[in-house]
């Protein structure tokens, strides 16, 4: 199966397993400065050139051998399964993509019929996004009325293809604490060009896709929806110390064991 979704910079400084709606962008960009002196000038997720992707074959062996080189750092960032779920919900079923179009074609059109969900106009955000939760767990757990999203897929499995596979990860971001969690990394590897994490610029490719959130987090998850949550994310809310019982609560609940991450996800 080898490392997909992972990036290693072309100077071999650090790798990368990119996990969908957790800074991803961002992260891409920090790490193409650090090797060129200078931003990708577009969405890094299209970046040919200047970045090793899996999905690109010619790069595949020299990814393999960063992921296994205990000397090379490996990392990946993560976010509460709850303002996660919730970013995915605004932006692919809500929003207009980057093209001009809904998200996957005919997908938002399939899912606003077949599960109620009203995304048009002054809608009632709440009652939407929990039906497209139930959907989100439909695809998850019974594949089915299509395979799983990448957006709202489990964390889990994806940070877990690189340990099953022969990696480690040395080094775990969160979203809520980015800019620290994100110095502490670029300060452990070697980089061409230093940035500065305070005061660079904000790389948000889906902001503005879709309506903004109008309720607290918490309001979003009744009863009946952290069920669901508990159905789908179970394994992202122990690896990673998220508070399950606690939507409105964003921050984990301490650090995240590196240990018990690597236990978990190579089960």
């Amino acid at each position: 199966m080898g490392f997909p979704g992972t990036w290693v910079t072309p100077s071999n400084s650090v790798a990368y397993r990119v996990i969908p709606k957790c800074a991803c962008s961002t992260i891409g960009q920090i790490l193409y400065y650090s090797d060129h002196g200078a931003y990708f000038d577009g969405d890094i997720h299209d970046a040919q050139k200047g970045m090793l992707k899996w999905n690109q074959e010619h790069a595949r062996d020299a990814i393999t051998a960063a992921v296994t080189n205990p000397d090379i750092l490996t990392f990946t960032c993560v976010r509460n399964p709850y303002t996660r779920v919730l970013s995915s919900f605004f932006d692919k079923i809500c929003g207009i993509q980057r093209n001009g179009n809904r998200y996957r074609g005919n997908l938002v059109p399939r899912v606003t019929k077949n599960y109620g969900i009203d995304i048009e106009g002054d809608f009632d955000q709440i009652k939407s996004f929990r039906r497209f939760l139930l959907f989100a767990r439909d695809t998850i757990k019974f594949r089915r009325p299509m395979e799983p999203d990448i957006h709202w897929s489990a964390m889990a499995g994806h940070a877990s293809t690189l340990v099953v596979n022969g990696g480690h990860y040395d080094a775990i971001v969160t979203v809520e604490n980015f800019k620290e969690d994100m110095k502490s990394v670029m300060s452990r590897i070697p980089t061409k060009h230093d940035l500065d994490i305070d005061t660079m610029p904000r790389f948000n490719e889906s902001e503005g896709h879709g309506p903004k959130r109008a309720h607290p987090v918490g309001d979003y998850f009744d009863d009946l929806s952290m069920h669901l949550m508990h159905e789908i994310y179970a394994r992202d809310f122990a690896a990673f110390n998220y508070d399950f019982n606690d939507p409105s609560r964003s921050a984990p609940l301490g650090e995240i064991d590196l240990d018990k991450v690597q236990a978990m996800l190579g089960d």
